[in-house]
């Protein structure tokens, strides 16, 4: 072989298998939440949650085509096979009906808010009795501990959390369970509103595996975490982050 077929022989076996790649690569429908900021901005069809996954997704030439549902609906749309994935599993193990977990790409800080003024103590379950709680739906089955044995009365789950922030202001609900992100950006984002100074009680030890997508394919499942790897590795991860929370 000479000198040049040398020099040769890498680039085309680069090329042969980045064909190959594209030649597998499909269109990935995927159900995710019906915008919650930062991490879903259904308008700019963006966000932290959304970038990050399809950029993993792109590392072995798919294409993510996102669909945004209110997250009681992501699990049955699953399981009626109206999408290839889905964007977490809001409470319900879908290996049943053929899921494959992948790696999860975001994972939520969730803590309970109470406004300063009122000096509340949470720190055990008891400590929410008797009081007035909001969240966000699938809460109760993420954290039955703290949530499963509230009265109707007391306890609501809503999917639309730009509320959440005037709600506890206006004192109308006690307690907000919100990931930290969301809250903030939600308590800021209304003009000529001021949220009052408020404590965060940080007692809920978050679980990755209450994050991780569902893929229809083990083979897209497996191409998605090699991808998300990928971007750990390179420092886009870190990037695609602060790109959206960096003042």
């Amino acid at each position: 072989m000479n000198p040049a077929s040398r020099l040769l022989r890498p680039a085309a076996l680069a090329l042969a298998s980045a064909i190959a790649a594209r030649a597998g690569a499909a269109t990935v429908s995927m159900a995710f939440g019906d915008n919650l900021p930062p991490y879903i901005l259904v308008r700019e069809d963006a966000g932290i949650e959304v970038e990050i996954v399809r950029e993993a997704l792109a590392w072995r030439g798919h294409a993510l085509q996102a669909r945004y549902l209110p997250m009681g609906r992501i699990p049955p749309s699953f399981k009626a096979r109206q999408v290839d994935a889905i964007m977490m599993d809001v409470g319900e193990d879908m290996t049943p009906h053929g899921g494959y977990y992948g790696a999860p790409p975001v994972v939520y800080d969730n803590v309970f808010y109470t406004l300063k003024s009122r000096r509340l103590v949470i720190r055990k379950p008891q400590d929410l009795v008797g009081r007035s709680v909001m969240s966000f739906v699938g809460a109760a089955n993420r954290y039955p501990v703290w949530l499963a044995g509230l009265s109707r009365n007391d306890y609501v789950e809503n999917n639309h959390q730009e509320v959440q922030p005037q709600l506890l202001a206006l004192g109308r609900y006690e307690v907000v369970l919100s990931d930290r992100s969301v809250f903030r950006y939600y308590a800021r984002s209304k003009p000529g509103f001021v949220m009052p100074a408020v404590d965060e009680h940080s007692v809920i030890q978050a679980d990755p595996n209450d994050y991780r997508p569902v893929f229809r394919d083990a083979a897209i499942r497996d191409d998605f975490n090699a991808g998300l790897a990928h971007l750990h590795k390179s420092g886009r991860y870190r990037a695609i982050y602060d790109k959206y929370l960096k003042d």
